[in-house]
């Protein structure tokens, strides 16, 4: 069994920890394919912070948002939310949580707003005015009722980026989330994490774009 990156560990940053600690690892351990991905890793993110996670590829970054988001359970160690264990409050958690991951769960057969209107309504009632709006606000004015497989890559990511903004959940989890947006979608993003967090919000965020988002903590997979 090899240990390549047996450890990380979070760089802190007090300054910009505003407020209660959010969502916490402690001493996870994880390996795959008989090698170690991390272990002994612990990490707090709080309210108001965006974390950016950071590390080759490889390295684990993936296997770990999915970890937090319930997806893989194949580790060791804790995962709490606001203090107690996530297993112990399941509900709160996954209803406070928005994960996009490199599928980014659009439909291609549905236009933008079919696919917001079902995605959406899993957390809360939406109507079609706000959908429109905001999809407009992301670029995509025009393009609501066509099917998404006429869109572009970009602008696919950019229907599943409206459900941050559709239904505003405390915690999200955006796993390379720039890959295919074009400089002003990567602006605009940038933007609405900061106010996200601003706004007492925490975002955890892989990416090999070099963030602009003053006061960002990192955890480091090596």
């Amino acid at each position: 069994m090899s240990s390549s990156n047996p450890t990380a560990t979070a760089v802190p940053d007090s300054e910009n920890q505003q407020g209660a600690v959010m969502l916490s690892g402690n001493k996870l351990f994880c390996e795959r394919d008989d090698r170690v991905l991390f272990q002994d890793l612990d990490f707090n993110l709080h309210e108001g912070e965006v974390m950016q996670l950071r590390g080759s590829n490889g390295s684990g970054k993936t296997t770990l948002m999915r970890m937090l988001c319930g997806l893989n359970d194949g580790y060791k160690g804790e995962i709490s939310w606001y203090g107690a264990s996530v297993s112990e409050q399941a509900g709160d958690f996954y209803h406070s949580l928005h994960y996009i991951g490199h599928r980014v769960g659009v439909s291609k057969v549905l236009t933008p707003v079919e696919n917001l209107r079902w995605s959406c309504s899993l957390k809360s009632e939406v109507d079609d005015q706000l959908i429109e709006k905001t999809l407009a606000d992301l670029g995509l004015r025009g393009y609501e009722e066509s099917p998404c497989h006429t869109l572009s890559a970009g602008q696919q990511q950019r229907v599943a980026l409206a459900r941050l903004l559709i239904n505003p959940m405390k915690l999200w989890i955006l796993d390379e989330p720039f890959t295919t947006l074009d400089p002003k979608g990567v602006k605009q993003l940038e933007e609405n994490i900061l106010s996200h967090a601003n706004s007492g919000g925490a975002v955890m965020v892989t990416t090999h774009h070099k963030l602009n988002i003053p006061g960002m903590n990192v955890l480091d997979l090596g």
